[in-house]
């Protein structure tokens, strides 16, 4: 119950590293540091599907590197922990489907500088990227989204360091925050958990334990709980089935879990299974990149940057800045400042944020900003 007329809550969402569309994506991100990892130049995209104790790769990849697509898929699945015979999704009894293949040479052209049209390397695709940041948080993120992230990672990290041993991979969580007139965040108004376990827990213990072992220590360094708070843990009274085995999994299904927990517009385009030729993926970290600095170095309070592309054309077709009137400076000006401090060309994108190394797969759980030793969440001193 909102305690204020004026005030209003937001809700975020995060899902765990086992939840079916994340292990689709800590596929594809995992078979794109295996070609990165041998030739920085390779041209990926890769979709993965899971389902009842099956997996099926496709897509368009063309690399220099010896792949062994079967032993990159089980190895990922394994680190999740998917590996009980019985459960209907291990990584030594799933089956593999390999339907890759390589890249359009239509679409190579483009984004090579030998070949394309204007002889340098062009956008991927055509598209609209977005950033965001506030200062809400020290990640300079939304509050909703950062804390439906640390759940599962608190959760995660019990269950991997054999605290308990009911857990099972797959969870989900949603936080629920009070704001107040001027946006300012007050409360937890709502805590909703589901999490995958044995048939040997009942609910009520699973409830106990994760209230006290997980929501509240998570919370502790704050005064956001109050006597107010819901918690609503496994609201449907089991979840004993999980993972591709109850739930079929796609690559880039999460998109908003990815980014900022819907406080921030989304182009459209997923991240995971693509190299950083395709802006989907790159120029929405740089995007993320500009609005974080743009708040660290204190212009704005918040700020929304969106940048749009053109197949094989490498500057941007237009950038927008929104501040929702929190800025130092107006639109236009911002604009001049983000175009003097950061170059926003694809091959630019990728020099100034070193995207040529294999760090995907391991940055693609619990959201790709906020909170992350990586380039795009690195804050520098911009020139006005």
């Amino acid at each position: 119950m909102i305690s204020n007329k004026n005030n209003h809550i937001f809700t975020s969402e995060s899902v765990s590293e086992g939840h079916p569309d994340k292990v689709c994506d800590q596929i594809s991100d995992a078979i794109l540091d295996a070609c990165l990892s041998v030739d920085p130049k390779s041209r990926v995209a890769c979709e993965t599907l899971a389902t009842i104790n099956r997996v099926i790769v496709a897509g368009e990849i063309t690399t220099k590197a010896n792949l062994d697509i079967d032993s990159i898929i089980r190895d990922v699945i394994k680190d999740i922990g998917y590996t009980d015979k019985d459960s209907g999704f291990s990584y030594d009894t799933v089956e593999i489907t390999n339907l890759l293949h390589s890249q359009s040479d239509d679409i190579s052209r483009g984004v090579t500088e030998d070949t394309n049209l204007f002889k340098d390397q062009g956008a991927g695709d055509q598209g609209m990227m977005f950033g965001f940041a506030c200062n809400e948080t020290k990640e300079l993120m939304p509050l909703p989204i950062v804390y439906s992230h640390k759940l599962l990672k608190k959760a995660t990290a019990l269950r991997k360091n054999k605290v308990v041993d009911f857990l099972r991979p797959d969870a989900k969580s949603q936080v629920s925050v009070e704001y107040d007139k001027n946006n300012k965040p007050l409360r937890i108004a709502t805590v909703v958990m589901s999490h995958q376990h044995s048939e040997n827990i009942s609910r009520e213990e699973l409830e106990t334990f994760l209230i006290n072992q997980v929501i509240k220590p998570t919370f502790a360094s704050t005064s956001l709980l109050d006597d107010k708070t819901n918690f609503f843990i496994n609201p449907t009274g089991r979840f004993v089935i999980g993972g591709p085995a109850g739930d079929t999994g796609l690559t880039g299904r999460k998109i908003i879990v990815d980014t900022y927990g819907g406080m921030g517009r989304h182009g459209g385009g997923a991240f995971s299974g693509k190299d950083p030729s395709k802006v989907d993926r790159s120029a929405a970290y740089m995007a993320r990149f500009i609005a974080k600095n743009l708040v660290a170095n204190k212009l704005c309070e918040k700020c929304e940057i969106e940048l749009a592309y053109a197949i094989g054309i490498s500057n941007p077709i237009s950038i927008y800045i929104n501040t929702f009137n929190t800025g130092k400076f107006n639109h236009k000006e911002l604009e001049v400042i983000v175009r003097n401090n950061f170059d926003l060309t694809p091959k630019g994108i990728i020099n100034t944020l070193d995207l040529l190394k294999p760090i995907y797969k391991d940055n693609v759980n619990y959201g790709h900003f906020g909170g992350k030793d990586v380039s795009w969440e690195k804050i520098i001193k911009l020139e006005i």
